[in-house]
């Protein structure tokens, strides 16, 4: 018999189709009176339309979200967000947007209310990621997490294919990771292998047919799940090195992951053959589960290197020091060496090697 601890996360979830047009009445069922509604500046027209229709509750718009959620950015909007009377943050888009939210929360206690675009799942985790001078840290707590998630299959149709693809395998990392992290349970471990086989199946076929919309609402049904994962256990190897390379080079997130997702896996699969094994069945492949990953990059046009991101091959030795200065609990431990070939694997897009 298994002994686990499990920790459940309380946030009100709404999804479905047209599911958006209910924000009004969830901000208003809280109890709350002024919203200031966040997005990045490509989405500055989608905000504002967005506040318009809120009327009254609307506190205004900021703009001005950004990849790592940068604390100088936090802390222009704190600012806004005390001068126009605001009391909760209304975050549209992706990680970005509902980062700068959760920024917000962990100053000013303020409700969140987070209408995702994207499949980064964060707005099911008490986890923030912050960057500043150059370094990415991490922490979690209850402030943290979102309080109302609106799931809204309609804001994703319009999500590029490509973008799509890397969100989604952004999305199985958080999955892919639950299954071997410290404190994983049963639950989460059922919860993550539905969610990589629910966004492995819906993927190809988005990346083809981008207004499918069975296979829209599986990926974001899938991401849900994987965001699940990602905020009701710990982080391992992956993310360290995720949050290295993103905050050390400014590599855009969800490639980031994308690229460095089968190579983390094939450094611990031999510490963690069952999960590997239950990754290539969600995926459906008789292989092992690195390369199943891979290939499923590979037949969505997802990057596959590093390099195509933007990192000089000279920061391959910087990240590998960085990736094994105070790490994540891993299940295997983490070896300078290795870690540095698993990382120039990346950087130069070869398939992953198991050790």
């Amino acid at each position: 018999m298994e002994t686990f601890i499990y920790n459940g996360l309380a946030t009100r979830v709404l999804f479905g189709s047209g599911t958006s047009r209910r924000l009004k009445a969830e901000i208003e069922r809280a109890g709350c009176k002024r919203a200031l509604v966040l997005g990045t500046a490509a989405q500055l027209k989608t905000i504002t339309d967005l506040a318009e229709e809120l009327g009254s509750l609307a506190a205004g718009v900021f703009a001005g979200a950004a990849m790592h959620t940068p604390v100088q950015v936090t802390e222009e909007a704190l600012i806004y967000f005390r001068d126009s009377g605001a009391d909760c943050t209304v975050a549209l888009g992706g990680g970005s947007s509902t980062g700068l939210g959760k920024a917000l929360a962990l100053r000013t206690d303020a409700m969140q209310f987070v209408l995702p675009t994207t499949y980064a799942g964060s707005e099911m985790t008490p986890i923030l990621g912050e960057t500043e001078n150059g370094v990415k840290t991490t922490q979690r707590g209850p402030r943290i997490q979102p309080e109302v998630t609106i799931y809204d299959v309609d804001l994703t149709l319009t999500l590029p294919p490509q973008l799509s693809a890397t969100s989604g395998v952004n999305a199985i990392a958080h999955a892919v990771e639950a299954l071997y992290a410290e404190d994983r349970n049963p639950v989460m471990s059922l919860m993550a292998e539905q969610a990589i086989a629910m966004l492995g199946r819906a993927l190809p076929v988005i990346v083809k047919t981008p207004l499918d919309k069975d296979a829209r609402a599986n990926a974001l049904q899938g991401a849900w799940l994987a965001g699940m994962c990602l905020g009701s256990v710990g982080m391992a190897l992956h993310h360290k090195l995720c949050h290295v390379l993103g905050g050390t080079f400014d590599l855009p997130h969800a490639e980031a992951h994308t690229i460095v997702l089968p190579h983390a896996l094939a450094y611990n699969a031999a510490a963690a053959p069952e999960a590997a094994r239950i990754v290539a069945r969600a995926l459906n492949v008789s292989g092992d589960g690195a390369t199943a990953l891979f290939d499923l990059n590979r037949s969505i046009a997802a990057p596959r290197a590093l390099r195509e991101l933007g990192m000089p091959e000279a920061g391959i030795d910087k990240a590998a020091d960085l990736a094994v200065r105070n790490p994540y609990w891993n299940p295997r431990p983490l070896q300078r060496d290795l870690i540095r070939d698993l990382i120039a694997r990346a950087w130069a897009g070869d398939p992953p090697q198991t050790n």
